[in-house]
C-alpha cells in the first residue's frame, strides 16, 4: 500500500531532440493534451499531465526539445535545467529510430550524468518503411538501460513502455544505469582530464554526476563554469582552467568538437553491431525527395506558399468559414431564432430593465457575447486551426522557415521567425509566447513588434476577409497595405535595432502524411483552449460595456475616440468596434461585421476600419503576455508606436481610396 502511495507521486520526464513526437508519446501516456507538434518549439513552456500505469498515477512532464546537455539556444537550457535539478523519478529520452547516429549521443551523455532513462525509439513504423532493424536486447545490454520501440502516432508499443516504466519505478531496475560508465567514448588522454577534475569536485552539483560536469566545464560550458567557481572557489577553478588549457594545445581545436566526435565514433561502433538496413524502397525516397525540393525550391516553394495561402486562408477560412459557415449561424441560429427567443424571455421574466439590458438587448451577455463567441469567432478560429493542423502534421513548417530564412534575414529575424508569425494568423496572445524558440533578444523584440502591429489573429483576419471577399479590390487593397507595413516595418526595426545579427540553423524532419487522429486532436484541442479563453472574456466585456453605459463612461469613452474616427472618414458607430478591439481584436472584427449588416459602413470606410483596426493595438491578453515576455519599457514603447500610426495609416488610406476607389 505503501509503494503504491510513493508510485502515485512519481514524476517522469520526457525529453529528446526536436521532430521525434515527444508531445505525441505525451498525449498517449497521458489522455490529455500538450500541444502535439511536428516542428521546433512548441514545447517552450513544460507541458505536464497524468497518467494511469497499473491502475496508479503518475504524472509526466514534456520538455522543450534538446540536442545535448551543452546548451545552445533558451529551449535546450530550459530541459537541461529540469534534469539538473532532478525533481524526476524516470527520464524517457524518446529518439527517431531512423536518426540513431544523431540523437544516440543524448542517450550516452544522461546515462554518463547518472540519470535514471528509459530509451524509446519512436517512429518505429517509418523506419521499418525504410528496411531499418534494430537489435534492442543487445543495444539494452551494451547501454544498460531499457530500449523500448514504439510508433506513439499509431499508438503501437504503448502499453511495453507503460510496463517497462513501472518496472523500472517500482521494480527499481535502475541499478544497472552505471554500466556505461565503463564503456570509455574517449581516449585516455581526454579520459585522464575528465577524471582528474570529476575527483576534484568535491560539493553537490544537483543531478548530475561529476563526471558529465567534467566532460561539459572541458566542453566550454560557461554556466558549469560559474556553479564550479562558486562552489570550490576561484582558485580551485583556475587549476582545473589549466587541465583545460593544457588539453587545447594538445588537441589544437575546440574541445568540445572533439568531445563529441570521440561520442560520435562510440556510437557508430556501437550501431555496427545493433543496427541492420535493407535496400531502401528507392521509389518511395524519391517521391519525398521531389516534394521535399518542390517545397524548398525558391520558385516552385513560394508558388506552394501562395497556393497554401489562397486555398487555405482565403477560400477556407475566408470565404467558407467567415462566410457561408458564419452566416448560418448568426444569421439562421442566432439573429432569428436566439436572440428573439432571448429578448422575449428577459421581457417577460426580467423585471428590471438594467438587468435586462445584461442578458439580453444590443450588447447582452447572450445577445452579442455568446454570438460573437460561438457564431462569429469559433468558427474562423476552428477553420484556421484545422489548416494549420493538418500543415503542421506533415513537417511543412520547417521547410517554410528554411524557404524564408533570407527574407526573414532583411527583417532582422531568422527563418525559425516564420513559426510565430504564422501561429499568430491564429492567435497573436500563443504566438507572442512561442517568440522564446528564438535566439537572440533583438529577434524577439522584433518578432513581438511585428506580432502587435500587423499580423492579424485568425478570427480577425477571417471576419475582415470575410466582410472584403464580396469586393476584390478592396481585398485586395486591404492586403497589399498590411503587407507593406509589416515589410517596411520589419526592415527598418532589423536595420536600426541594435544586437547580434541572426544565423539560422534547422533540423527538417521528414515529411508524413497527416494523421488524422492528430490533426482531430490538435484543431480541437485547440479551439478548446480558445473558447474557453475567449467565451469568459466576451461576458466580462459585456458586463464592463453594460456597466460603462449604466454609468456613462462607456459613452464618454466612445465620444473621446469620434474625432479620431472623424479624421479617418468613419461614422461615429465604428467607435464601438473600436473600443471592443481594444478587449479582444476579434471582438472588434466582429463589430465591423454587425456595422455592415445594418448598411451603416461603406466599402470605402469599410476598408479603411478594417486597415486601421488590423494595426490597432493589441487586445489585452497580448498586451498582459507582452508585458510579461518583454517587460515595461518594451510595451510601453510598442504600444507608443502602434497607436498613432494605427491612426495615421487609416488617415493616408481614406484619402488614397479617394484616388484609387473600391
Amino acid at each position: 500500500m505503501e509503494m503504491e502511495k510513493d508510485y502515485g507521486n512519481m514524476r517522469v520526464v520526457i525529453t529528446g531532440s526536436p521532430n521525434v513526437g515527444k508531445s505525441v508519446l505525451f498525449n498517449e501516456l497521458t489522455r490529455s493534451y500538450g500541444i502535439v507538434s511536428n516542428y521546433p518549439g512548441t514545447t517552450v513552456e513544460l507541458s505536464s499531465g497524468y497518467g494511469i500505469i497499473n491502475e496508479t498515477q503518475v504524472e509526466f512532464l514534456d520538455t522543450p526539445g534538446m540536442y545535448s546537455l551543452f546548451p545552445v539556444t533558451e529551449e535546450e537550457k530550459a530541459a537541461r535545467d529540469l534534469l539538473f535539478e532532478g525533481s524526476f523519478d524516470l527520464i524517457l529520452h524518446v529518439v527517431d529510430a531512423k536518426n540513431l547516429l544523431r540523437m544516440l549521443p543524448l542517450t550516452l551523455q544522461l546515462i554518463e550524468a547518472g540519470l535514471p532513462v528509459i530509451l524509446i525509439l519512436n517512429m518505429w513504423d517509418e523506419a521499418e518503411k525504410m528496411g531499418i532493424e534494430v537489435d534492442l536486447k543487445r543495444l539494452e545490454d551494451r547501454i544498460g538501460i531499457p530500449v523500448i520501440s514504439t510508433a506513439a502516432s499509431e499508438g503501437r508499443g504503448i502499453n511495453e513502455l507503460k510496463e517497462t516504466i513501472y518496472d523500472f519505478l517500482i521494480g527499481n531496475t535502475e541499478e544497472d544505469k552505471d554500466n556505461f560508465l565503463d564503456l570509455n567514448c574517449l581516449e585516455p588522454l581526454l579520459q585522464s582530464a575528465v577524471n582528474d577534475i570529476a575527483e576534484q569536485l568535491s560539493h553537490g552539483y544537483g543531478s548530475f554526476s561529476n563526471r558529465i560536469l567534467a566532460e561539459l566545464y572541458l566542453c566550454g560550458d560557461s554556466e558549469i563554469k560559474k556553479w564550479i567557481q562558486k562552489k570550490e572557489g576561484y582558485r580551485e577553478e583556475n587549476r582545473l582552467q589549466m587541465i583545460r588549457e593544457h588539453l587545447k594545445k594538445e588537441y589544437k581545436g575546440s574541445l568540445d568538437y572533439i568531445i563529441n566526435i570521440r561520442r560520435k565514433e562510440f556510437v557508430d561502433s556501437l550501431l555496427k553491431e545493433v543496427l541492420y538496413e535493407e535496400p531502401e524502397n528507392d521509389e518511395i525516397i524519391d517521391n519525398y525527395s521531389r516534394v521535399d525540393r518542390l517545397l524548398t525550391h525558391p520558385l516552385f516553394g513560394i508558388i506552394t506558399v501562395v497556393l497554401v495561402l489562397y486555398f487555405g486562408l482565403y477560400r477556407f477560412v475566408g470565404t467558407f468559414a467567415a462566410g457561408t459557415v458564419v452566416d448560418f449561424l448568426e444569421g439562421n441560429i442566432f439573429r432569428d431564432l436566439i436572440n428573439p427567443t432571448v429578448n422575449e424571455l428577459a421581457e417577460v421574466y426580467i423585471g428590471y430593465p438594467q438587468l435586462r439590458e445584461l442578458i439580453a438587448g444590443e450588447y447582452g451577455i447572450i445577445t452579442l457575447g455568446f454570438r460573437y463567441a460561438l457564431a462569429i469567432i469559433l468558427p474562423v478560429v476552428g477553420s484556421f486551426f484545422l489548416v494549420f493542423a493538418v500543415l503542421e502534421d506533415s513537417g511543412y513548417f520547417p521547410r517554410l522557415a528554411f524557404l524564408v530564412d533570407g527574407i526573414m534575414k532583411k527583417l532582422g529575424m531568422n527563418g525559425r521567425a516564420v513559426i510565430p508569425i504564422v501561429l499568430g494568423l491564429g492567435c497573436d496572445t500563443m504566438a507572442t509566447m512561442t517568440t522564446r524558440i528564438l535566439q537572440t533578444k533583438r529577434e524577439r523584440i522584433i518578432a513581438t513588434f511585428l506580432l502587435s502591429l500587423a499580423v492579424p489573429c485568425s478570427a480577425q483576419l477571417g471576419v475582415i476577409m470575410g466582410l472584403l471577399a464580396v469586393n476584390r479590390r478592396a481585398l485586395f487593397f486591404w492586403g497589399i497595405t498590411i503587407g507593406v507595413i509589416f515589410w517596411t516595418a520589419g526592415v527598418l526595426a532589423g536595420k536600426f535595432l541594435p544586437g547580434k545579427k541572426p544565423s539560422f540553423y534547422m533540423e527538417l524532419p521528414p515529411l508524413r502524411r497527416p494523421q488524422f487522429s492528430n490533426v482531430v486532436n490538435k484543431t480541437f484541442s485547440r479551439m478548446r483552449w480558445y473558447f474557453l479563453e475567449i467565451l469568459p472574456i466576451f461576458i466580462y466585456a459585456s458586463i464592463l460595456i453594460w456597466l460603462g453605459r449604466l454609468t456613462g463612461v462607456f459613452q464618454k469613452l466612445l465620444s473621446l475616440q469620434r474625432p479620431f474616427l472623424n479624421f479617418l472618414g468613419l461614422p461615429e458607430e465604428t467607435s464601438s468596434a473600436f473600443l471592443f478591439g481594444f478587449f479582444r481584436r476579434d471582438y472588434g472584427a466582429a463589430g465591423l461585421y454587425d456595422l455592415v449588416l445594418s448598411g451603416e459602413l461603406s466599402t470605402h470606410q469599410l476598408t479603411v476600419a478594417a486597415v486601421t483596426l488590423t494595426l490597432f493595438v493589441p487586445c489585452i491578453a497580448q498586451l498582459v503576455v507582452v508585458f510579461k515576455e518583454r517587460g515595461l519599457v518594451i510595451t510601453l514603447l510598442i504600444l507608443g508606436l502602434i497607436f498613432p500610426f494605427a491612426f495615421f495609416t487609416g488617415y493616408l488610406v481614406n484619402h488614397l481610396l479617394f484616388l484609387f476607389p473600391v
